[in-house]
């Protein structure tokens, strides 16, 4: 095995933590694929996995080399599309991550009309609502939705979207509408972990209206929160695109949404190198046709 496709192995493994997963993505045996781990670690000097009977693990030298090989591999990929020009057909892997809902709702569909239009592309879609390290991770775009702090990443953004609260129409019907923010103190309270700074809520345009709130159910899963919600449970913050379908059956009411706090931009994060690659031009404009009203 030459030593890019050693390398393209040794990527496999690290990201599988399993020489067989590794061989069968890569299509060769996991005798080939230990071995060549092997003559890498020998032509190196140095140990890059520690493999036991049940798990294959980086070492500290092997994680920083992990880091080097993924980044040489997408320039090197990056310079075979260029030479293809412009146009180039996407094809091979991308990696996309986003949040939980959204990713569902709204980039899953993106990435089945971009594989039926593409047959070469296949897509990793990993759903989760932690920030992801796009280099540590290999990740080539990752959905943001929030403000962004500078970095070297390149950013771009594509929608937006609103804080809202909402509640069945049978919990207001037993416990009334609030009549303002302040009045959220004598209702019950249904919160996402990610939602609550400080055991506060802020509303208002600028958003510098605090309120304190002690929820009543505090989940770190927005489903479950817009199951609490719409079985009667209380009024939940959530984010627009996670509850519209409810609003819109009826299942859900917006409540005191002229107090809403401002916008949260919805971007697309990835390197800058990788801006030209095929793969990424094409889900990124993707993304932008599709953008929704939030």
């Amino acid at each position: 095995m030459d030593q890019l496709d050693a390398i393209r192995t040794f990527v496999a493994v690290a990201d599988h933590g399993s020489f067989v997963e590794a061989a069968r993505i890569r299509r060769i045996s996991p005798t080939a694929a230990s071995r060549a781990l092997a003559e890498m670690e020998e032509r190196l000097g140095t140990l890059l996995l520690r493999r036991t009977t049940r798990s294959v693990q980086l070492t500290p030298e092997g994680a920083t080399y992990l880091e080097h090989c993924r980044q040489a591999l997408i320039e090197l990929d990056d310079a075979a599309q260029t030479l293809r020009g412009d146009n180039a057909e996407p094809r091979g892997l991308l990696i996309v991550t986003a949040p939980v809902v959204f990713g569902r709702l709204r980039v899953l569909p993106v990435v089945l009309d971009l594989m039926r239009r593409h047959p070469g592309l296949t897509v990793q879609l990993t759903l989760t609502d932690r920030v992801v390290r796009l280099v540590d991770e290999g990740v080539d775009v990752a959905v943001r939705i929030a403000h962004l702090a500078d970095s070297a990443l390149r950013a771009l953004r594509i929608d937006e979207t609103r804080r809202v609260l909402v509640a069945s129409p049978d919990y207001l019907a037993r416990r009334g509408v609030p009549g303002d923010v302040v009045a959220l103190r004598d209702h019950d309270l249904i919160a996402f972990d990610n939602f609550t700074q400080n055991g506060e809520w802020r509303f208002g345009p600028d958003g510098r209206q605090a309120v304190r709130v002690e929820p009543r159910l505090l989940t770190n899963s927005v489903d479950s929160a817009m199951d609490a919600a719409m079985a009667g449970g209380g009024i939940l913050r959530a984010l627009s695109y996670q509850v519209e379908n409810h609003v819109v059956a009826g299942r859900l009411a917006y409540v005191l949404d002229q107090d809403d706090p401002p916008p949260v931009p919805i971007s697309l994060v990835f390197q800058g190198n990788r801006a030209r690659s095929p793969n990424v031009r094409r889900f990124v404009e993707a993304m932008r046709e599709a953008r929704p009203a939030l």
